[in-house]
């Protein structure tokens, strides 16, 4: 028989996602749980695996098209080839029942999405077939799409679906909540402005990415969302330096100790001393919401873009802890090996943008957090210590915070307490 396969709903408000490779092509035999294609969601990229053995028949797609969830997008010749024939002598009820069977089966192929080097386990859950009746003029849809409609507060009976026999697939109902949606637009919603450059041989228009596209958002959305505000110094981290160097040696080449660990340690003492900077702002509630947790986000410059992996729980690790983690996620999110777990559950961010190059800079908080800690480059340059002009290793620090919950002095404050931890690793060590 032939079995259409739907792109899977991967959570997480993921609706679509954009193949970059087939893995597979028509007239391959496949065995279940075989990956065949890779598909790049706003997230992350991700292999999929098929939910049956047997033939593919048709690539509904190509490289480069996006599929939105609940589409299909492949067709597999499953069983024998005299299947189809014994299909078409059934009646309509057998159809919606094998459309409940594809529906609720692709619901849940993929779990946690994992990156492409990884696999991910099709659903090895009872598949239970429901027969509907038709004694009642009810509108035809599966139970997904039913909870879905429930859930997003559409009511079902007024969609014309696109499945078989008029069937309300999942994809109707996201397409009927975008379109309620645009009746009830922001009035400070800004609107896009077209472009006005002309297009001949001196002008090349490249696709945006997945990635690109949602680090384009996540910008707009924080950088209008947030009022930001932010504070700079330096601090001199001379003993910090030998400190990091005296133990290098001894740690040799089990460690990478840079001096991110360190920071990390003291940017947690001092969001504990003051948590609004640990706290994300409700504001339907009108309430500050504050993490009793610290995840720390550490921004990673990447081929795919910027992306910023977490290390869950930071305040538990030894500082060489700490570098082992830090090192593990941002060597996973370089290699396009992060899954999107890592992704997610921050509670502040560190961006090191001086490890390319550059001294001061804005960094923009990431959404719905409330402050982000920026790093210069670490240099050589004189300072003035007890009236005497001295050659010290200098750190540039730039804190970006939530004006609307945090106020100057506080910015000030905190950037105090990291001067003071990081000038100091032994007062480090004992606050942390």
């Amino acid at each position: 028989m032939k079995f259409e396969f739907e792109f899977p709903d991967v959570g997480e408000g993921i609706h679509e996602g954009v193949i970059t490779k087939w893995l597979v092509k028509e007239g391959d035999e496949v065995s279940e749980g075989q990956s065949i294609v890779e598909v790049e969601t706003d997230k992350v990229t991700t292999e999929i695996p098929s939910p049956r053995s047997g033939t593919i028949l048709d690539l509904k797609a190509n490289k480069g098209d996006t599929i939105n969830v609940g589409s299909v997008f492949v067709t597999i010749q499953t069983g024998s080839a005299t299947t189809d024939k014994d299909l078409d002598s059934k009646n309509d009820k057998v159809e919606e029942v094998e459309s409940e069977i594809v529906e609720e089966e692709t619901a849940g192929v993929v779990g946690e999405v994992v990156s492409s080097s990884m696999v991910i386990p099709p659903s090895d859950e009872i598949k239970k077939v429901v027969e509907v009746k038709s004694s009642t003029e009810k509108v035809l849809a599966t139970p997904v799409a039913r909870k879905l409609a429930k859930d997003l507060e559409i009511d079902i009976n007024t969609i014309k679906g696109t499945g078989p026999n008029g069937r309300v697939m999942k994809d109707d109902i996201y397409k009927a909540s975008e379109s309620s949606l645009e009746d009830i637009k922001k009035p400070e919603e800004v609107k896009k402005v077209p472009l006005q450059i002309p297009d001949n041989e001196n002008v090349e228009r490249i696709k945006l990415t997945k990635i690109r596209k949602t680090i384009s958002q996540k910008m707009s959305e924080s950088r209008f969302t947030i009022p930001h505000t932010t504070a700079m110094d330096e601090v001199d981290i001379t003993k910090l330096y030998e400190f990091r160097k005296k133990y290098k040696k001894i740690l040799k080449d089990d460690i990478n100790l840079t001096y991110l660990p360190f920071i990390v340690k003291a940017t947690i003492v001092a969001l504990k001393q003051f948590p609004e900077f640990n706290a994300s702002l409700d504001e339907e509630n009108d309430e500050l919401v504050l993490k009793k947790y610290y995840n720390i986000g550490i921004a990673t410059d990447t081929e795919r873009g910027l992306m910023v992996p977490v290390v869950k729980n930071a305040d538990k690790l030894s500082i060489t802890d700490l570098a082992k983690a830090i090192e593990e996620i941002s060597t996973k999110a370089k290699e396009n090996k992060i899954e999107l777990s890592q992704l997610k559950g921050g509670s502040f961010s560190i961006t090191n943008y001086g490890s390319i190059g550059g001294y001061f800079g804005i960094p923009i908080i990431n959404y719905p957090e409330s402050g982000i800690l920026g790093l210069g480059r670490v240099t050589k340059k004189p300072v003035v210590k007890d009236d005497e002009i001295v050659i010290a290793y200098v750190l540039p620090l730039s804190l970006s915070y939530d004006h609307r919950i945090i106020d100057g002095a506080s910015g000030a404050r905190f950037l105090n307490v990291l001067k003071e931890l990081l000038s100091d690793p032994e007062m480090l060590l004992l606050k942390a």
